[in-house]
């Protein structure tokens, strides 16, 4: 733990890095990954065939993956742009299947509500769908965004930056509060990053909390009527 505060100007630098190359592929994989899952939604040979593709990809370890990409994309072998792309496959894998099941859980009252009142297609989508598919997206780019930040740390392993050099150098030179330190700042990073995310997904829904907060009121109403008549049957039985 003292190795934090010690080498702090370091540390922080780290995090910028490792923030870079976890979060810029989640933002690419959600360019790719809803359009796609809006496009499969409808089509059940064409959900198993995205889900299918993307558990291969997924399967791929992603160290060989980070080796193999520079003679793929014609980059250096320690180029970030490597491990972005590595990433934002694996996240548009997860995201691809996530996507149609955060259209299914949508309330099938509220499509038909929206075509009724002469919403196009395209507008039940961008304004009835995809809204009210926000809070089952945000979970599952809360996972995506987890299995990044960790995913990035295991690159440390053949030179790219990140908090998981803070391992690599650890191990090298036998230090273990440096590999505590990397650890602690890891687990960190991606609790702060979950909390954003859960914060980021309620702004992003407030009918979400006023539909809890009528819940909350109706409940205390029940609540308040079960105590009066409780206390008028009491009386009753006393007189």
């Amino acid at each position: 733990m003292n190795y934090l505060f010690t080498h702090f100007d370091k540390v922080w630098g780290l995090v910028g890095e490792h923030l870079k190359l976890a979060l810029i592929p989640i933002v690419v994989a959600l360019v790719i990954a809803i359009p796609l899952g809006l496009a499969v939604h409808r089509s059940a040979t064409a959900r198993r065939v995205t889900v299918i593709v993307g558990s291969i990809i997924f399967t791929v370890p992603s160290i060989a993956l980070f080796i193999v990409l520079p003679s793929l994309i014609d980059t250096r072998i320690l180029s970030d742009l490597n491990v972005i792309v590595a990433l934002a496959l694996y996240a548009t894998a997860l995201l691809v299947r996530s996507v149609p099941e955060a259209l299914d859980a949508v309330p099938a009252a509220s499509l038909d509500a929206a075509e009724a009142i002469g919403y196009k297609p395209w507008e039940r989508v961008v304004k009835v769908q995809l809204p009210l598919a926000i809070p089952v997206l945000v979970a599952s780019i809360r996972v995506v965004s987890v299995t990044n930040i960790s995913l990035v740390s295991v690159g440390s392993v053949i030179g790219f930056g990140g908090l998981g050099k803070l391992f690599t150098e650890g191990y090298s030179r036998n230090y273990t509060d440096e590999i505590i330190a990397g650890i602690i700042a890891t687990v960190v990073l991606a609790l702060v990053i979950d909390v954003i995310l859960v914060v980021l997904g309620r702004l992003a829904t407030p009918w979400t909390r006023a539909s809890s907060s009528s819940r909350t009121r109706a409940s205390s109403s029940s609540r308040f009527l079960r105590r009066r008549e409780q206390r008028v049957v009491a009386q009753g039985a006393g007189a």
